[in-house]
């Protein structure tokens, strides 16, 4: 018998035209994903997406200016594991053509001046690093200058170990800015998404006059073995959910991402008279 061909009509099917949720492990199209948001339309997964996604998605017109765009990371510490933390710093840049873990921008929502804080967590898992907490202070104190209510997209695994002491002084450096917006009653509103923890969930994410949580985004301070082991009981299931911290009063509020644009523009216009 002679080898058998494969048919002249075959046909390749183009790289990334299909993907697979992590969540119902449907093969969904790339596009049908993108019309709702980055959002599984099987099952209502949220896909992760970039902070200049997120500006795009929310601004008006999908129109922003970036600010302290300059401000880069250092190696304070002289840090090495496998790699250098300098060799970390300039892989994440490549990998995510963004230089920090953090973007600032300013622009409208629903007609209001915002300042707008989004996490990148390609970029060394988020990490809250010096530049972090220092871009993230320096939007604090823009909006108290400018009074403009300020926007916190929280997406992190936590402190940035290569920076030891220097990133956990940042909890402290950015509550400290958000208190000053609280006594000038300006408002500050967190929007918390999948992962949200460590140091990051311990100080600002946490600290809104809003908190707002994407569908099934996990949000904690441990790992859940961690919590086990310190305090000698079981963990009930889910419990460092969106939708587990909503119903224990932790979040206030869990939206759909097609829906975030809308909603915050309702939020705005009852906490905000400029």
């Amino acid at each position: 018998m002679s080898e058998e061909k494969r048919p002249s009509g075959s046909i390749k099917v183009p790289e990334g035209l299909w993907v697979k949720c992590k969540k119902c492990k449907e093969i969904i199209y790339y596009k049908e994903v993108q019309r709702l948001a980055n959002v599984c339309p099987k099952c209502g997964f949220h896909f992760y997406i970039s902070a200049k996604m997120r500006f795009e998605m929310l601004f008006d017109d999908g129109k922003y200016e970036l600010f302290d765009n300059y401000v880069i990371s250092l190696d304070p510490l002289k840090f090495k594991d496998r790699k250098k933390y300098k060799d970390r710093l300039k892989e994440a840049e490549e990998k995510t053509k963004v230089n920090e873990a953090v973007l600032n921008a300013e622009g409208k929502i629903g007609g209001i001046d915002v300042i707008l804080c989004a996490m990148e967590y390609e970029f060394i898992g988020g990490s809250m690093g010096s530049v972090v907490g220092e871009k993230i202070t320096r939007a604090a104190e823009k909006a108290l200058k400018e009074r403009k209510p300020l926007i916190i997209i929280s997406a992190s695994g936590g402190a940035r170990m290569q920076e030891g002491i220097f990133s956990l002084m940042q909890m402290a450096k950015i509550s400290s800015a958000i208190a000053r917006l609280k006594e000038a009653k300006i408002p500050y509103i967190s929007i918390l998404t999948d992962p949200t923890t460590g140091g990051v969930t311990a100080s600002y994410a946490m600290q809104g006059d809003i908190n707002i949580a994407e569908p099934g985004a996990l949000i904690g301070f441990a790992g859940p073995r961690v919590i086990e082991q310190t305090i000698k009981q079981k963990l009930p299931e889910g419990f460092q959910t969106a939708e587990f911290l909503q119903e224990h009063g932790m979040v206030d509020i869990v939206v759909q991402r097609n829906k975030l644009k809308e909603t915050l523009v309702n939020i705005l216009k009852l906490l905000w008279m400029p």
